[in-house]
């Protein structure tokens, strides 16, 4: 594991997109995991800013989101289908039929979540996956518990992930169930770089880098991946 500190959130935010933009170049048809929240939105514009000069390009990229909120319409506000588009597609030469999110509104959840992996698989696994984490060590939408997940499937969000994100819901009642990748998903990505920022995220930074590898803080796992990088303000590493 990898561990880097930086100054303030735009210079971990370019030093992230030089790993994308390393990731593409090496190959140009990569395939990439993407999260969504505040973590990566400085990132994100960054790498569209080395799109729109030609430095990179997603024509041949492909992509596959960590997870997405149940019982939400597509293009709600909040859907991350919609963070996705605002944030990043609507705005690189990436082709939609090459975007994967998974289907919150499935008649079927356990088909889909198959499904979804499946996709992965065939596409040949994640190149490079990227993480947030939450205030309770959650990666996706990977709660705390007592047993590591496996492959994607419908999770029951808690109080506290619930809590941090209602903020978001002004005039609509937060989703209680998601769809996420599980950290057995994550796991089989290639390389995986989580960012945080923040002194919220420093004690769920310290337990994932510092703490015993537990599924009651699932970001811990990614110590026993080959391939890690963490990169972190000093807000956030401050207890390391």
């Amino acid at each position: 594991m990898e561990i880097r500190i930086f100054t303030d959130a735009a210079a971990l935010a370019e030093a992230a997109a030089d790993i994308f933009e390393a990731t593409i170049t090496e190959k140009p048809n990569a395939v990439l995991g993407l999260a969504t929240g505040a973590s990566p939105v400085l990132t994100y514009k960054a790498l569209i800013e080395r799109c729109r000069a030609g430095i990179i390009s997603f024509k041949d990229i492909t992509t596959f989101n960590l997870d997405e909120y149940c019982d939400l319409p597509q293009n709600d506000k909040n859907s991350y289908y919609t963070f996705m588009q605002e944030n990043l597609f609507s705005q690189v030469d990436i082709l939609p039929e090459n975007i994967h999110i998974e289907n919150g509104n499935a008649d079927d959840f356990d088909k889909e979540a198959a499904a979804y992996d499946e996709k992965i698989a065939a596409a040949g696994y994640i190149d490079l996956q990227l993480l947030g984490i939450g205030n309770n060590g959650h990666i996706g939408f990977n709660e705390p518990a007592d047993t590591f997940t496996e492959g994607t499937f419908r999770v029951k969000l808690t109080e506290s992930t619930i809590r941090a994100n209602s903020r978001y819901f002004t005039d609509s009642e937060m989703p209680r169930y998601a769809l996420t990748m599980g950290t057995g998903s994550i796991m089989k990505a290639k390389k995986i770089l989580l960012i945080a920022t923040g002194a919220a995220k420093a004690e769920a930074v310290y337990n994932a880098v510092k703490g015993p590898v537990t599924p009651h803080c699932p970001a811990s796992i990614l110590q026993t991946h080959p391939d890690t990088v963490f990169l972190l303000d000093e807000a956030a590493a401050a207890l390391l």
